[in-house]
């Protein structure tokens, strides 16, 4: 095997976010781009030389081509063997499975998640590590550090093509390579902890009936073969389920706007039962009953309250944890459990120490992502077959087991507003304001209710003692009501500025208001406590949930 060394130059823009390295399409094709970057995460990571390295993504534009660049560059680098989703397709969560159950080093797993593909769209390349979560802060800095200095990178030339269409194994120098089944070993596992049998009853039975949108995304695949081979389910039961490398022209985040055909549905006049949808490398989900939308927050706090319905829980649940900017739903449910409750910063590598070290079982994001210890992160398909167990044992509706919830536990009226694709400069001056009055709010009355506390959230963590940093500005009030103000890292230009509001409330007579009209106070004052119309010269959020 003929081996290149080439020569090349840092580029200043390679530091990984909470979800790897996200860039447009075209800055990921620029010559050098790609390889420079994973030749940093080969020198940084010398261990994922000495055994199996999973790849694959979610099949949006670029994917096939990085993949035989990677491989090329494996074998220049010495890395023992390649597992390689079959056509190139892994969701995050079967790969962090296939890591653990293979004892492989790693995955670079190629998504940009729930953003848009494409040749004008997202691409990305996140590292797993061998725990199967995502790489830590220590990892993806030295890997950015790397970017910095690199002068060169090594690639395999004159390599043949490796097809990755078909199950088999092949050899690139001295390196192995194996295209594998990454759907039927993920299916088997999943019937491994959920009961099957029940669910396939209600699936099959002529009084149900469901949906499940998997936006020309990874996860179609993996619905089809659960969901309709194993489960029986009806075969128009999954929407968009082809993966496409533009995702059919969407965003495949699974939200009210961009999972239209679905919300149409469930909320039309024959609805069906149940519906739900993943994103765009199958990490998260969205649960729809009929005419009934579930918060994420609200099925994370459901989830831990009926925890003990699930096969896989049977020995309890030990801990819970959420994720800061999430509503404090599941705060209640851990405090009537007797359940350790953590509150992390936002980023699934926090969840994957706690649920390494045994303090958690069950953990979530506001952000549509849920999951537990059966991987390192948030597993969107997961969660639907969760609530299809639910659903199975308890005989009753969504919207029931829901309103059931809101009676014993109170309901946490929550929303997210979005501003995207603000100019960088100015959603900072939006957080400067606020942070600047962090210190004189406290004892203020804001919306008519009295300021307990305000500060910048940081993270002490219980298992390895780190401490994380400014993770969002909240103000806490002494009704249990929040505001929070944070910038998202998800995106690829600009910033997006993310308000999270919250209001817990028990009388019966106030579990059945509209989010926005009840919070409407609080979302006034923190519109006017960050200027946000006057700093971002936007009049309203650009999405709303």
């Amino acid at each position: 095997m003929d081996i290149s060394v080439v020569t090349t130059q840092p580029f200043p823009d390679q530091k990984p976010g909470t979800s790897g390295l996200r860039k447009r399409v075209r800055q990921f094709r620029q010559p050098h781009y790609l390889e420079n970057y994973i030749q940093s995460v080969f020198d940084a990571c010398p261990d994922l030389k000495n055994g199996e390295l999973l790849v694959g993504g979610d099949g949006r534009f670029h994917n096939r081509e990085a993949i035989q660049v990677i491989l090329r560059m494996a074998a220049a680098n010495g890395v023992q063997k390649v597992a390689i989703g079959y056509g190139g397709l892994l969701s995050t969560p079967a790969a962090s499975y296939l890591i653990r159950s293979r004892g492989a080093t790693g995955a670079l797993i190629l998504s940009a998640s729930h953003n848009p593909g494409g040749p004008e769209g997202d691409f990305g390349i996140k590292l797993n590590t061998a725990n199967g979560g995502p790489a830590p802060h220590s990892v993806t800095d030295a890997i950015f550090e790397q970017s910095t200095r690199i002068s060169h990178y090594r690639i395999a030339n004159g390599a043949e093509h490796v097809d990755i269409d078909h199950l088999h194994a092949v050899q690139m120098g001295d390196m192995d390579i194996e295209v594998v089944d990454p759907v039927g070993t993920y299916a088997d596992y999943m019937a491994t902890l959920f009961d099957f049998d029940r669910i396939g009853e209600l699936l099959r039975s002529d009084h149900f009936r469901m949906r499940f949108d998997s936006m020309h995304a990874v996860t179609g695949p993996y619905a089809e073969e659960i969901l309709i081979n194993r489960l029986g389910a009806p075969a128009d039961t999954i929407l968009r389920a082809e993966p496409l490398a533009d995702f059919g022209g969407r965003h495949p985040d699974p939200n009210l706007s961009h999972a239209r055909e679905l919300s149409e549905a469930l909320f039309g006049r024959d609805a069906p039962d149940f519906g739900a949808a993943s994103d765009g490398d199958g990490d998260r989900n969205m649960i729809l009953g009929r005419r009934f939308f579930v918060t994420p927050s609200d099925s994370l706090a459901i989830m831990a309250a009926n925890a003990h319905h699930i096969p896989a829980f049977a020995d309890g649940l030990k801990g819970v944890a959420r994720s800061m900017p999430t509503s404090q739903a599941v705060d209640v449910v851990a405090e009537k459990l007797a359940l350790p409750c953590f509150e992390t910063p936002t980023g699934w590598k926090f969840f994957g120490n706690l649920l390494d070290d045994g303090r958690i079982r069950l953990c979530g994001e506001e952000s549509f992502g849920t999951s537990s210890d059966h991987v390192r992160e948030k597993d969107g398909l997961w969660a639907v077959l969760f609530w299809l167990n639910l659903l199975a044992v308890r005989r009753q509706s969504v919207e029931e087991i829901v309103r059931d919830h809101w009676r014993q536990y109170g309901r946490h009226y929550y929303t997210r507003h979005d501003y995207e694709a603000v100019e960088s400069e100015r959603a900072e001056q939006v957080m400067a304001r606020i942070r600047e009055q962090l210190s004189v709010l406290p004892g203020q009355s804001l919306a008519g209710m009295r300021v307990a506390q305000a500060d910048d959230f940081a993270y002490r963590d219980p298992v390895d003692n780190s401490l994380t940093e400014h993770q969002g500005l909240r103000v806490l009030f002494e009704s249990g009501a929040r505001i929070v103000f944070r910038l998202s890292g998800t995106g690829t230009e600009g910033a997006t500025l993310r308000l999270y509001i919250e209001q817990h409330e028990t009388h019966p007579e106030h579990l059945d208001a509209d989010p926005q009209e009840l919070l409407g106070p609080l979302i006034d004052a923190a519109s006017r406590l960050g200027d946000i119309p006057g700093l971002t010269r936007r009049e309203k959020p650009d999405v709303i949930t």
